[in-house]
């Protein structure tokens, strides 16, 4: 008799631990975020590398990447924001950048809707820590870490492999009208360093380039960021015109889609840095 009463505790106790421990989850996956906006590409694009698209219910007119993130509703641009339509749609999240408008931030915290602002990461470091970040804010921080893992090990496969390699001189133009370089501030600095390079504009104070500052520096190579196919055309023509350079003598001028260089995921870095590495040192393949 006492052997069965054991025996039905142990088994009753075991239910009650069962249905706790399942309680207990489904509270813990309701606290993360089950409706969340999304305020900037990269961002979004992150959301979807984590498996989270399905919970982003809107993001910006800028957001077309992946193709399903260009028919989520929009609620403005990514400087400027439709506080009222965000409000409607009852996120349980808002995630911003450093280039959202911060009255409209601040309208959203006001109105009890938490706001989260990631800013636009510096170098490939902090682009996979913000990643991390992320992945931990909606609930995936294991996907997080093992896609992060993966990227730093490929990252640092690929730079072993062009360490001894020559570092031809490269310039980055991501804008035009004034003439904007990409200098050790921006993120793509890494692309160029990492792809065993040297930026020109490294050291420069200010994005604000003059033709006259590359032309003496003589680049090897010149890459414009394309905000545009015929405006990019346009520009590789302008660099032609300028024969001395080593760049326009040996053919080496080329466009990359500008959302590849400023918008990237940990996993795009590095398929871009595979670009990078195709570019400067012609006839070294990175495997793909």
């Amino acid at each position: 008799m006492n052997l069965r009463l054991t025996v039905r505790a142990k088994f009753i106790t075991c239910v009650f631990m069962f249905l706790a421990a399942c309680v207990f989850t489904g509270h813990a996956e309701e606290n993360y975020p089950q409706r969340m906006i999304s305020l900037g590409p990269s961002i979004t694009k992150d959301l979807y590398l984590l498996g989270a698209g399905d919970k982003l219910i809107a993001d910006t007119t800028y957001c077309v990447k992946p193709p399903e993130a260009e028919r989520k509703e929009k609620i403005g641009t990514v400087l400027e924001v439709n506080v009222e339509k965000v409000f409607n749609l009852k996120p349980d999240l808002v995630l911003a950048t450093s280039l959202t408008n911060p009255k409209a931030k601040e309208k959203l915290k006001n109105l009890g809707i938490r706001v989260v602002t990631f800013p636009a990461p510096r170098d490939f470091s902090s682009l996979c820590s913000q990643f991390l970040e992320l992945g931990k804010l909606i609930g995936v921080e294991e996907e997080a870490e093992e896609i992060v893992e993966n990227a730093r090990n490929k990252a640092a496969s690929i730079r072993e492999k062009i360490k001894n390699l020559p570092k031809p001189k490269v310039f980055i133009q991501i804008g035009a009208r004034p003439l904007f370089a990409a200098t050790g501030r921006y993120f793509v600095n890494d692309y160029v360093e990492f792809a065993g390079g040297l930026n020109i504009a490294k050291e420069a104070r200010e994005g604000i380039y003059s033709r006259e500052q590359v032309l003496k520096a003589d680049p090897d190579v010149i890459i414009i960021a394309a905000m545009g196919s015929l405006r990019a055309e346009v520009e590789k023509k302008a660099w032609q015109n300028f024969q001395t350079l080593n760049a326009v003598k040996f053919n080496r001028i080329y466009i990359i889609d500008s959302d590849e260089l400023t918008s990237p995921t940990p996993v795009s870095f590095t398929e871009t840095l595979e670009e990078f590495v195709d570019i400067l040192h012609p006839g070294v393949k990175c495997e793909r």
